[in-house]
């Protein structure tokens, strides 16, 4: 059996969105900026999904804007927003993407922006109490902190956050890819002036994602200026010739994340239970890093297993992949380095002895192939013991 427990990392395309984005990739070649009827038939195309898009967000058209993934959009929002603004302080948080975390840090070291870093417990939880002071010491700053963690699976409350940083007029940049097209995101009601999206976590294809860009900000400013200079597309915000068929595949693949939202929660989510429930009554020694076990604080797509202490610890993905499992030890952005996970690393009385596996789940996984991963990882080890004894 084969089992791909990678989610976090990139989805399976759904058959349905190939099938919309073929015509774009076909018959339909014209470039969206050409004025003739070939271009003006494509330029239809990446309007229409750019209204479908916002619809699904309960926003205008006007303040999405398509671009190659989630970095991209970050980097946009983060690099954009401080030179516009003049910004001279952020708040981010130790456990977030490289997209944001690396971003930041560059800029700091650049003298553009003072980064601050904002405390977290030991199960991620992010310190509300520490981010209020901050904001209260640090007037005039962007504060980027994810909705859902791509590692531990820990959601943020966004309402809260969003609400603080418009008590103390800072900008609110939130890195949502793990969460769009999981969570429904009513931008009329959330006090965001940011968030982002990318198509391959949903089920759409890679290389394509979207920024939202609230028209005059939560904060009270004005828009942003662009990142990628060149034509002017995107309404002028971002240079280049759109990616046509990612776009209507992003679009396509929103529309069918919402329409069967509720169903594919209550089943991806019996899936990981189920995976908890069996580890823990068949792995002793078995814990769970971050909330990921706790289903009303975590994604629902995210586990993050922490495995007994084990000479095999370095070897268990190979010996997973082999037994034809695919998972992760952390970002899949870091996992062909030595580096670890920055993100376990930075909890506090976090054990680094002990090995962590990301399983993330999908409406393609099944029953199956959650018991074939589980009585994999059991048997691994019950190997291992008796090798030792």
């Amino acid at each position: 059996m084969r089992a791909y427990f990678d989610n976090a990392a990139t989805t399976r395309l759904d058959p349905e969105v190939l099938e919309a984005m073929l015509p774009l990739m076909t018959e339909e070649f014209g470039n969206p900026s050409s004025i003739h009827s070939h271009g003006r038939k494509v330029r239809t195309a990446i309007e229409r999904a750019r209204k479908t898009v916002a619809t699904l967000l309960n926003t205008s058209p006007a303040e999405i804007f398509f671009t190659s993934g989630g970095t991209e959009a970050d980097n946009t929002a983060i690099r954009s927003s401080i030179e516009t603004y003049g910004l001279t302080h952020a708040i981010t948080s130790p456990l977030e993407h490289h997209a944001v975390l690396h971003t930041l840090e560059h800029l700091h070291k650049q003298g553009a922006v003072k980064l601050n870093l904002v405390e977290v417990d030991e199960a991620g939880r992010i310190n509300l109490l520490h981010l209020e002071e901050l904001l209260r010491a640090h007037p005039n700053t962007l504060v980027s902190l994810m909705h859902g963690n791509n590692e531990i699976g820990n959601l943020l409350d966004l309402e809260t956050v969003g609400r603080l940083c418009q008590e103390h007029k800072a900008v609110f940049h939130s890195d949502t890819v793990q969460t769009m097209g999981h969570y429904r995101h009513d931008l009329q009601q959330l006090p965001v002036d940011f968030i982002v999206g990318a198509a391959h976590k949903f089920h759409g294809p890679k290389g394509v994602g979207f920024l939202y860009v609230n028209a005059h900000t939560k904060s009270g400013r004005g828009p942003i200026h662009p990142f990628i200079h060149g034509g002017s597309q995107e309404r002028n915000m971002r240079g280049g010739t759109e990616n046509v068929y990612g776009i209507v595949g992003l679009a396509k693949a929103l529309e069918i994340a919402y329409a069967e939202m509720e169903s594919h929660r209550q089943y991806i989510e019996s899936l990981k239970s189920r995976m908890i429930g069996q580890l823990r009554e068949r792995l002793d020694g078995v814990s769970f890093n971050g909330l990921s076990a706790n289903l009303s604080e975590s994604l629902y797509t995210v586990l993050n297993v922490g495995l007994p202490s084990s000479e095999m610890s370095d070897m268990l993905l190979f010996n997973l992949d082999i037994a034809g499992i695919s998972a992760s030890g952390g970002s899949a952005c870091t996992s062909g380095s030595n580096l670890g996970s920055h993100v376990l690393s930075a909890l506090p009385h976090n054990d680094a002895e002990r090995g962590a596996i990301r399983f993330s789940f999908s409406k393609y996984n099944t029953v199956e192939e959650v018991d074939y991963a589980v009585d994999t990882l059991v048997e691994l080890f019950k190997r291992e013991q008796a090798a030792v004894k």
